[in-house]
This record gives C-alpha cells, structure tokens and sequence, in this order.
C-alpha cells in the first residue's frame, strides 16, 4: 500500500490499481492540473557555480 499523492488514500500497488500512485482519476487529473498550471516545477542546477557556494551547498547526492 502506498498513500495518493493527492490526497493521501491508501492505494494497492498492483496492476489491477489502474491509476496507480493515485486512487482515482480524479486525484490523477488534480495532479496533472498542477503540472499544467506550474504550481509544480522541477529546479535546475543554475545555483551550482555560484560565487561562494560550499560543497554543503550542494545536494546532488540526496
């Protein structure tokens, strides 16, 4: 079992489980709506050369 990302049901991980991580369509769609409406966004590495950055800086690794 894993919870929705959504709204945190719990949810089989199983092929029967058609929308898997999410419990319903629903869910899935609020998700997607997020992405669309850039609520959700993935960083990039701009900050990495940055004059005074520390090794402590960087969280390549996590």
């Amino acid at each position: 079992m894993v919870p929705c990302p959504t709204c945190g049901d719990a949810v089989v991980w199983s092929p029967a489980s058609a929308f898997r991580p999410f419990c319903s369509e629903r869910c899935k769609n609020v998700d997607l709506g997020a992405w669309a409406s850039e609520r959700y966004a993935i960083g990039d590495d701009t900050d990495r050369g940055r004059e005074g950055a520390t090794p402590e800086d960087d969280d390549s690794d996590r």
